[in-house]
């Protein structure tokens, strides 16, 4: 699991506890005032509550159980006070379709909502104000607008991201495009320019084995490894789902030798659980005296298939 789906299920358990604890203390007052004919439902939907927190304790990543519960309590207590609150419901009538969308996938949520709209201004005893059921239709809409948004921004924040979804390493495409330019600033300085092919064969292995946590942990290994073995200016790029370009820019034959051995080095002394050594062939390609950006890539692509291959 990622950092930002342990994020979403801290959150998570953050607000399955906080409605336990509310329920349980709507509970007490209102048993406090008295009003003893609507103390069981509460103080047994906080029970379910507390069921669906330790249920996403214990497996974050099956959490769709934890969210039906939660759905089920946050349906029973409106459902228990719509017929109580008789003209301030409309201030709470849109919490049904506000939970549904946050518990449940957008398309699931929407059809949930459309055919729970006469139940809600059944119970809120409005069913022939116009204006209720309107603004009923109005907080749905308004709702799914946000997990949409979501979406549309995560999806532009993808497309524009130059780092790779999966490493500390530059995307293929932005890769390019910065060793281009790097490439044109180099020649026209008069600086040598040398990249370093890299090709991870135990990758594809490990995700068949092992799973995608061990596949996780080696593309982890090999860029921590290339990262400490290279200076600021040098970039990392995955070229390929397995080969990765280190370029390195103003870097003679020699120093980008020096490079490749440390990180040589630098693989051999590590050591995953499931994978065992981190093994990682390298090839040096190194820019020739006159030589076009064409022909140049042309045959660092050459070396990058080559080296796969082998």
């Amino acid at each position: 699991m990622d950092d930002d789906s342990r994020n979403v299920a801290g959150r998570l358990i953050v607000a399955y506890a906080f409605s336990t604890l509310l329920l349980g203390c709507y509970a007490a007052w209102r048993y406090l005032m008295g009003d003893y004919s609507r103390i069981l439902l509460p103080a047994a939907l906080a029970l379910v509550m507390l069921v669906a927190c330790l249920l996403h304790v214990a497996r974050p990543n099956q959490a769709r159980l934890p969210a039906y519960l939660a759905l089920l309590v946050g349906y029973s207590m409106l459902a228990l006070e719509l017929p109580w609150l008789e003209e301030a419901g409309i201030m709470w009538i849109g919490l049904a379709p506000l939970l549904t969308v946050l518990l449940l996938p957008l398309a699931s949520a929407m059809l949930l909502n459309l055919f729970l709209a006469p139940v809600w201004l059944f119970l809120s005893d409005t069913a022939l104000d116009l204006h209720f059921a309107l603004g009923y239709v109005a907080m749905t809409l308004v709702v799914a607008l946000v997990p949409w948004e979501q979406r549309r921004q995560q999806a532009l924040l993808e497309a524009t991201n130059p780092r790779d979804r999966h490493c500390n390493a530059l995307a293929c495409e932005a890769m390019h495009e910065l060793l281009g330019s790097e490439y044109q600033r180099t020649q026209f300085l008069g600086q040598p320019l040398a990249v370093l092919v890299l090709h991870l064969p135990q990758l594809e292995m490990a995700g068949e084995q092992f799973g995608s946590r061990a596949r996780q942990a080696l593309l982890d290994a090999l860029c921590l490894a290339v990262h400490r073995c290279s200076r600021r200016h040098d970039f990392l790029g995955r070229q390929g789902t397995a080969t990765f370009w280190l370029v390195l820019p103003d870097t003679s034959q020699s120093g980008a030798q020096m490079v490749q051995q440390r990180i040589e080095q630098a693989l051999e002394s590590t050591v995953l659980v499931d994978t065992g050594t981190l093994r990682a062939p390298i090839a040096h390609c190194q820019r020739l005296p006159g030589e076009s950006w064409p022909r140049f890539e042309q045959r660092l692509l050459e070396l990058t298939r080559k080296l796969s291959e082998t």
